[in-house]
């Protein structure tokens, strides 16, 4: 390695273009040695963040609601506050919800899920799931999180119930208003 690939500072990098273009236009191109090219990086931008059991960490959260997410490789079987999926979220629509995860990575049936939830209702509940199996997921598999980023899971839904206010039936509503 040459002392021009050492090069630590702007004023280095500045003389190195001063004293790299002279003798590269006196010598031919076939002469000059490739410029190296920067590869991408092969490993993931983030590390594999897993526990003893090979389990992944996260919380999601929706509403009210907060739900703490374990993902394991397995069978697919996803257990939600002790329950299995279809007693605890009985309507498809809330399961089809905890499941977009997977379908987007692509990964149905390859990773179990634990996860205990509490706050809010159901729906609630189910983004918050949602939310964190996808953390999860990109823990388990870094490869993933732009798959799943660009899907929008990772993001907190931020959406809330507006307060009631002061004089107001409810937080824009007012009270039926009456002439006599």
């Amino acid at each position: 390695m040459s002392d021009t690939d050492t090069r630590q500072s702007l004023a280095d990098l500045g003389e190195l273009t001063n004293t790299a273009a002279a003798p590269a236009a006196a010598a031919p191109v076939a002469d000059a040695p490739a410029a190296p090219v920067a590869a991408a990086p092969a490993a993931p931008l983030r590390e594999r963040e897993v526990d003893a059991q090979g389990r992944a960490y996260a919380t999601g959260r929706r509403k009210d609601a907060v739900a703490r997410v374990w993902v394991k490789p397995g069978t697919g079987k996803i257990t939600i506050n002790g329950r299995d999926q279809e007693v605890y979220f009985a309507r498809p629509t809330l399961r089809l919800v905890i499941n977009q995860p997977f379908g987007i990575a692509e990964r149905e049936g390859q990773y179990d899920v634990i996860a205990t939830v509490k706050g809010g209702g159901l729906s609630g509940q189910a983004g918050a799931v949602k939310h964190g199996i996808s953390q999860a997921l990109t823990k388990q598999e870094p490869a993933l999180r732009s798959v799943v980023k660009a899907a929008g899971f990772l993001t907190r839904d931020s959406r809330a119930v507006e307060r009631k206010k002061y004089g107001r039936a409810k937080a824009r509503r007012s009270f039926q208003f009456s002439k006599r």
